[in-house]
């Protein structure tokens, strides 16, 4: 027998695999139990309660956060980079649609985001 640990949309299972009978038949995966869940990196910047501000800015593209440029309080200009995502390799700047203070930050780095969603807000 041999045991593995396998990882499927981040959660760890341990996995023994036993070697199939002298007929040549293939290994069968004879049991598989979850181990516990990964913990969450801490949050890069301090964040305020969730969409604070009333300006919403959102990820363009699915992607990861790859990094927050701006902290809560910041002074903002239209166009200045609030977030930096990465998806398929290519970091994309999230930029500020408007002039404003940043409100929250609703990220993290190395958080998942589905396109449209919201990384921060501005007042």
């Amino acid at each position: 027998m041999k045991e593995y640990t396998i990882t499927v949309n981040g959660v760890e299972y341990a996995v023994t695999v036993e070697e199939g009978a002298s007929t040549g038949a293939a290994p069968v995966a004879k049991k598989a139990a979850p181990k516990a869940a990964p913990k969450a990196a801490p949050a890069a910047a301090p964040k305020a309660a969730g969409g604070a501000g009333s300006v919403r800015v959102e990820a363009g593209a699915a992607g990861k956060v790859f990094k927050v440029e701006a902290s809560v309080g910041q002074a903002v200009k239209k166009g200045d980079t609030v977030v930096i995502l990465e998806a398929m390799k290519m970091e994309i700047p999230v930029v500020a649609p408007q002039d404003g203070t940043v409100a929250s930050i609703d990220c993290a780095v190395g958080d998942p985001v589905e396109a449209g969603g919201l990384l921060a807000t501005l007042n």
